[in-house]
């Protein structure tokens, strides 16, 4: 079973343990990986919103919070499947790894049949999965500077190889031609950018605010098959 996978069950065992509970080594030896592996496999889930607890011991170990058990959600095994399949054929989207955590919660809320039903759903959808696809080491940068709202200092190289270090404000996550960039207003060139997040080869954060900009103004008008996420929303 992949990583996921294997929270998924984790998060499982130890509700039916209930106040018993699960040693680190029973884990370990239960999913067949080290102990550390386990640890933090229960950092993730712990960080996903799962209501874990430690307890001490010979090797410690953990259990949920019975109390503490979310409401099951109403979605339907393709609801759930569909979450699961955008984030699996998008590993470059921004949020990415916020993504993998929303997705843990989800399913920690499903019923067992739900998780089941999703599951079986999603495995009848295969893709091939591509290395060279994967999201730049650096995008989390700038993901924290887009919401933050603050600039961030980056070296970015250029389609000849050329590379410049300069400060931008992020300003809207933009995808085209099978590539994710970002729209920024460049103090370099004193004026908006587009940048390829992967040839952003390095990233620093600032605590310097971005001065509001519309977005419109500095850009002009999007093409008009072009919209912005938030309208999935209305």
């Amino acid at each position: 079973m992949n990583r996921n996978e294997r929270l998924f069950a984790i998060a499982d065992d130890l509700r039916g343990a209930g106040n018993r509970g699960r040693s680190t080594a029973q884990l370990a030896l239960l999913f067949g990986v080290s102990q550390r592996t386990i640890k933090r496999d229960m950092a993730a889930l712990f960080a996903s919103g799962i209501p874990l607890v430690s307890f001490e011991g010979r090797g410690g170990g953990y259990q949920v919070l019975p109390e503490s058990h979310l409401a099951p959600l109403p979605l339907t095994a393709g609801e759930a499947a569909a979450v699961v399949i955008a984030l699996a054929s998008q590993p470059q989207m921004p949020y990415a790894a916020e993504g993998r955590s929303v997705l843990a919660k989800m399913f920690a809320a499903m019923t067992s049949e739900q998780r089941t039903m999703a599951t079986d759903a999603a495995s009848r959808v295969w893709m091939r999965s591509d290395p060279d696809v994967d999201r730049p080491p650096n995008a989390t940068t700038i993901d924290d500077a887009l919401r933050r709202q603050v600039a961030v200092t980056i070296v970015y190289t250029d389609s000849e190889g050329n590379q410049t270090r300069r400060t931008i404000e992020p300003m809207a996550y933009v995808r085209t031609s099978g590539n994710w960039g970002v729209l920024a207003w460049c103090h370099l060139r004193g004026g908006g950018r587009w940048f390829r997040l992967d040839r952003i080869t390095r990233a620093w954060p600032t605590n310097t605010p971005c001065v509001p900009r519309d977005l419109r103004a500095v850009f002009g008008e999007p093409p008009t098959d072009a919209m912005p996420a938030a309208a999935l929303l209305t």
